[in-house]
């Protein structure tokens, strides 16, 4: 059974950084698409960035700016998010996510979920 396990998540002060992994099984890393979405309380699931399994390519809504950057270790089917300069509007339930393709930044375009993992940012 396809399976996403994230791990990472927890409880950090504004300022600190935190990396996220996502550990896909076997069947999973053939995904086109694979990363992270965030949700806020309240809030809707937002799309954080992505990764194509095969070419490397990245969408990503702040590594512009330098503050979060998606890698992947194909060998270990693995993913991470890291995350730095946090504050408090980082806060939520991270998601990792796998899919087929189709819009990168669409939450329709995955097809496979993980459970989440929690991230605060509270001083």
């Amino acid at each position: 059974q396809v399976q996403l396990v994230e791990s990472g998540g927890g409880v950090v002060q504004p300022g600190d950084s935190l990396r996220l992994s996502c550990a896909a099984s076997e069947r999973t890393f053939s995904r086109y698409l694979m990363g992270w979405f965030r949700q806020a309380p309240g809030k809707e699931r937002e799309f954080v960035a992505t990764i194509t399994w095969s070419g490397g390519q990245i969408y990503c809504i702040d590594c512009a700016r330098g503050r979060f950057t998606i890698t992947r270790e194909k060998s270990d089917n693995i993913i991470y998010l890291q995350m730095t300069k946090l504050t408090a509007e980082d806060t939520g339930v991270y998601y990792c996510a796998a899919g087929p393709g189709g819009a990168p930044m669409t939450a329709a375009s995955y097809d496979t979920w993980g459970q989440g993992t929690q991230v605060t940012v509270s001083s």
